[in-house]
């Protein structure tokens, strides 16, 4: 991943150059993480440049900033334009964008005080997160000895940025061992999800997910894939899921802004299932691109048009 030829980023308000996008060493959210963001996908359509789901990642992004007590000092629609306008700016046709807000500059006490609130968004290329052989063939995942975190202990809900340390100690000890991808338990023994996307095992043509208590992200693309499985036929049930219930998969799949509809072939050397994409995945992820690139009718109301025409 690079960030190609994008040139403005979005920061307090108003577009300024790429390089000049900078903040102070002493922000309170570079030493301790006090940050939110959210990770959103523009697609290219027959229609020009269109942003999937734009509105509920940004719902996401303010619900994340409440939870950690600071407030974001831009309005939905702000947010909203801000993105369209940087998309826009930077002649993007299909992209992926990183709004971030984080407490800035002014204490470097562990409480943040009175430190400001600072937001910015990105957006550069970038394709298939896990490859676009893995989108076809399926990845290979390991167990992470790293156990994801209890809503007990964080707001797993939320999407922050201190808690991402949790999911790179696990995705940097899988690469290590030469796989694509981590799995992390709960502290129970359950599977949660991966360091950065939500996890989906089929058996006998039945779609099964895990639930919010089971320390999960509730995923934006994840609820897509539901609401996509259920209009193509597919029985779809959430539950708490075993160790074995992956082990004893026809298939399995990870959704994830970043990863979008991603195949899961193998389990620390063991295939799941044929050890290749499935049926199922293969007909899901087929529709998600279908709706994510405009193909689709009925999931029209989730793309946000930068032709203010076609919105219309």
């Amino acid at each position: 991943m690079s960030f190609g030829n994008a040139a403005w980023i979005w920061r307090n308000g108003s577009l300024v150059p790429w390089a000049e996008a900078t903040f102070h060493v002493s922000a309170h959210g570079l030493h301790y993480g006090s940050g939110v963001f959210e990770g959103i996908r523009c697609y290219e359509t027959a229609n020009g440049p269109a942003v999937f789901r734009l509105s509920e990642h940004l719902e996401r992004f303010y619900a994340s900033a409440e939870v950690y007590g600071f407030k974001i000092p831009y309005t939905l629609g702000e947010l909203t334009a801000a993105v369209t306008d940087l998309i826009a700016a930077n002649e993007l046709e299909s992209c992926y964008i990183r709004p971030i807000s984080f407490m800035g500059s002014g204490s470097l006490g562990v409480h943040p005080g009175k430190c400001p609130v600072e937001v910015a968004i990105m957006a550069w290329p970038w394709g298939a997160y896990l490859g676009s052989e893995g989108l076809e063939k399926g990845i290979r995942v390991t167990v992470s000895p790293w156990r994801k975190f209890h809503s007990s202990m964080m707001p797993t809900t939320a999407k922050a940025c201190g808690q991402y340390l949790n999911s790179i100690l696990a995705v940097q000890e899988a690469f290590a061992r030469g796989y694509d991808e981590a799995l992390l338990l709960d502290k129970d023994d359950r599977l949660a999800e991966g360091s950065g996307e939500n996890l989906f095992v089929i058996k006998d043509g039945v779609i099964y997910t895990n639930k919010a208590d089971d320390s999960i992200l509730m995923g934006i693309t994840r609820d897509a894939a539901i609401e996509i499985a259920r209009a193509e036929g597919y029985a779809v049930e959430s539950r708490s899921l075993e160790l074995s219930d992956l082990v004893e998969a026809d298939e399995a799949f990870f959704t994830g802004t970043a990863a979008e509809i991603t195949p899961i072939r193998e389990l620390d050397g063991q295939p799941i299932g044929s050890g290749s994409r499935g049926p199922v995945t293969a007909a899901v992820q087929s529709a998600f691109f279908n709706a994510v690139n405009g193909r689709d009718d009925r999931f029209a109301h989730w793309l946000t048009y930068l032709n203010k025409a076609v919105a219309a």
